[in-house]
C-alpha cells in the first residue's frame, strides 16, 4: 500500500474474518458484508458458472476422480481470463 493510503477491504462474515483476536492495522478498515447475499459477491457467479458448465450432473467413481475433474475445471476457466471478468461483472453495480 502507498505511504499515507487507506484500504477499506471488503469481507464477507465468516468468523475468522470477524475474529476479536484479528488486528487490523489503523490503515485499512474491514468493512463486512451483509450476511447471504451472494449476489455481493462476484466470486460466487464463478463457482455458479463452473458447476453449470463443468461440475454438476456427475457421478465420480473415487474423491481422486473429483480431486482431478475440479482441476480440469480449473484449469479451463484460468485459461479464459475474459470469461472470469465478464462472469464476476455486475451490470446492475455500474449504472
Amino acid at each position: 500500500m502507498a505511504p499515507g493510503a487507506h484500504a477499506v477491504l471488503l469481507i464477507d462474515q465468516a468468523g475468522w474474518h470477524l475474529s476479536a483476536a484479528l488486528v487490523v492495522p489503523e490503515t485499512s478498515t474491514l468493512l463486512p458484508l451483509p450476511s447471504k447475499c451472494p449476489e455481493l459477491k462476484p466470486v460466487e457467479n464463478i463457482w455458479q458458472f463452473m458447476r453449470d458448465n463443468w461440475l454438476s450432473n456427475r457421478i465420480f467413481k473415487s474423491y481422486d476422480d473429483i480431486l482431478d475433474h475440479c482441476c480440469f475445471a480449473w484449469n479451463r476457466l484460468i485459461d479464459q481470463p475474459w470469461r472470469i471478468m465478464s462472469i464476476g461483472l455486475r451490470r446492475w453495480a455500474h449504472g
